[in-house]
């Protein structure tokens, strides 16, 4: 029997629904969230995700404000551009672009980010907040999967979770994502790694599997166990179609894992659209603590 594909695109547009009703409440008391977005040279990639959030940000009425900077931009302007931002009150998010130019020190940047604005969750306050299970901002695409996960009615409570991945993007905040106390977590999570020994024997006990190392259909049908879910965030360019297009797989071999899994999400249109979702999502609850 094929798995049941938790597609992200029609999540993600649900939930939109909701965040745009947080905004029109806000629009009543005089708020309009606003979201700077920081763009450093022009990846095209970057450019790309940063389109994308900016579309999603002017569609659910929250204020896109636009700050596109050129390759050569030093460090110290862009500081000083943090600290304009973070003093803005008009601003309620702060998002810089990853990766930055490599005169750029990336960790000195997300640090310069006001916990309060960091909507992207990668401040280290935010990432401690998380840890303590206290309020803050969760990264996005963490989130996004526990928020597909929770709305497919997939169990977490008192089941295996194995994360593949220990970034501190994905892999490292999902674990505590899940083992956390209450609704979307109580899980038992393990979380392997390049250095994992009998990754396969891990990966066969678990409920739920997330893929999250950037390695092409790393994960094949012989390592799920039969009828777990099974959540797809690897995103790879695996050479061009005949039209030139950028063909893109995940870390799991969609068509194996489909026969075997109980739950899957699909590459591209599963946890993707789910990641801009939630940055909106942030940016609509910093506005609302601003609030009050």
């Amino acid at each position: 029997m094929a798995a049941t594909l938790i597609r992200g695109a029609e999540v993600a547009s649900a939930l939109r629904l909701e965040i745009r009703a947080r905004v029109v409440a806000l629009a009543a008391r005089g708020v309009v969230p606003g979201l700077a977005v920081v763009l450093v040279g022009a990846d095209p990639a970057s450019q790309s995700y940063v389109r994308g959030k900016r579309k999603a940000a002017a569609e659910l009425g929250i204020r896109a404000l636009d700050h596109d900077l050129p390759a050569d931009t030093p460090q110290a302007a862009l500081l000083e551009l943090l600290a304009r931002l973070n003093a803005d009150p008009a601003v309620h998010g702060v998002l810089v672009q990853l990766p930055l130019p490599a005169q750029v020190d990336e960790d000195r940047v997300i640090e310069a980010i006001d916990p309060d604005k960091d909507v992207d969750g990668f401040h280290p306050v935010n990432a401690g907040r998380l840890a303590l299970g206290r309020p803050g901002f969760v990264p996005c695409t963490p989130a996004g999967v526990r928020e597909l996960l929770v709305r497919a009615g997939v169990p977490l409570a008192g089941r295996e979770v194995v994360v593949l991945g220990r970034s501190r993007i994905v892999g490292r905040p999902l674990s505590i994502l899940l083992s956390q106390k209450g609704p979307g977590g109580d899980a038992t999570v393990t979380v392997c790694h390049s250095r994992t020994r009998g990754l396969a024997e891990h990966c066969r006990r678990a409920d739920v599997l997330v893929a999250a190392m950037g390695q092409p259909r790393a994960v094949t049908a012989d390592m799920v166990k039969p009828g777990a879910a099974v959540i797809d965030v690897g995103v790879n360019r695996v050479g061009l179609d005949a039209r030139g297009k950028a063909v893109l797989c995940g870390d799991v071999d969609f068509g194996p894992v489909a026969e075997k899994a109980g739950f899957l999400t699909p590459v591209p249109g599963g946890v993707g659209p789910m990641t801009i979702s939630m940055l909106m999502h942030n940016t609509v609850l910093a506005a609302e603590r601003r609030a009050g």
